[in-house]
């Protein structure tokens, strides 16, 4: 990865070797080893177990969950915020896991559409709960830095499993994420 990043910086006019620019292409390497780390993880192994049983039978939400990703068409990052609700169906998990979750597939190149889905179906798959939602609200440096060069856009997606599909679980969870915090 250094040599590529060093042609690239021949490729735009640079000089690799001038001072500033003398190890950009190892601390390059280095970034982009950080931000797609989320190729060499596991959600089992991230969640380690920590699944526990719970008579819990209402909805539980992490909100605002910080995220980072990179645009898979321009390799430009997004970042923004993942709110997570489920409602458990005998079991719960331990709440840093859901933010882990989040970032496991958030560092991979992605598109927002398949993040937000990739998250609801790994915290159903893994903890089997009655109902899952997730909502992203993002912005992309693809679209606030070139382009059409719009730097209050936002974009939202949401995913929706289980008892989620149903219009007061998804409404409960919908106001819920969008309530002011107070902490």
């Amino acid at each position: 990865m250094k040599k590529i990043v060093r042609q690239l910086l021949v490729e735009i006019g640079e000089d690799p070797e001038r001072e500033g620019l003398g190890k950009t292409p190892e601390r390059v390497a280095e970034a982009w080893k950080f931000l797609t780390r989320g190729y060499n993880q596991d959600v089992k192994k991230i969640i380690n177990g920590a699944v526990f049983a719970a008579e819990a039978q209402h909805m539980i939400i992490v909100r605002d969950i910080e995220i980072y990703s990179m645009c898979e068409h321009h390799l430009l990052p997004f970042f923004g915020r993942c709110h997570i609700g489920y409602i458990p169906n005998g079991k719960i998990i331990g709440v840093s896991k859901l933010a882990r979750i989040a970032d496991v597939f958030a560092r991979r190149l992605q598109v927002q559409e398949r993040l937000t889905n990739q998250i609801a179906r790994a915290v159903m798959d893994h903890l089997k709960p009655s109902g899952v939602g997730v909502v992203i609200e993002a912005r992309h440096l693809c679209m606030m830095m070139r382009g059409v060069e719009k730097q209050n856009s936002v974009m939202v997606t949401s995913a929706v499993l289980g008892t989620f599909h149903e219009l007061p679980t998804r409404t409960e969870f919908l106001k819920l994420i969008e309530h002011e915090s107070r902490i």
